[in-house]
């Protein structure tokens, strides 16, 4: 329960699924970017309010890029990003998408803001979990050191 209090002060900052699935993942890390974490909130709510993909699917694949993805000309990509990537969104879909009727904001909120209260804070905890577990079973160090 305590993880649970811990990301629901990150809600209680202001911060939204997105943008708290990335805090967390820099946090473990040891790390602070404050840019990336303006960036990712254009993923909130849908895609900006928009109802579109939810923010805490999108987040968590932004997270596994973090780890796993092309940052500079010199980095090669990395050919797993591609296969964590579909493993969450497909787990996202059987654990989310199929009770709550779909992975879109507007599908899962069931046209009631009251679920954002309960939904939301479950499937952030739930995808952090599965991002990370993800990660260690493709060899990635949740500390940002590749096995």
């Amino acid at each position: 329960m305590e993880e649970q209090e811990h990301l629901m002060q990150y809600r209680r900052d202001g911060f939204y699924c997105s943008q708290i699935i990335m805090l967390e993942g820099l946090n473990q890390m040891g790390k602070s970017n404050p840019d990336l974490i303006r960036a990712m909130q254009a993923l909130a709510n849908g895609l900006t309010h928009n109802d579109e993909l939810c923010g805490a699917l999108s987040g968590g694949a932004c997270l596994l890029g973090l780890y796993a993805g092309k940052g500079t000309a010199a980095e090669n990509e990395d050919p797993r990003l591609i296969i964590m990537v579909e493993e969450l969104v497909t787990w996202f879909k059987s654990e989310y998408g199929q009770p709550f009727g779909g992975i879109r904001c507007d599908q899962i909120l069931a046209g009631n803001r009251q679920n954002m209260m309960t939904r939301c804070p479950l499937m952030v905890s739930g995808v952090l979990q599965k991002t990370n577990e993800i990660l260690v079973e493709n060899g990635f160090d949740l500390y940002g050191i590749e096995e």
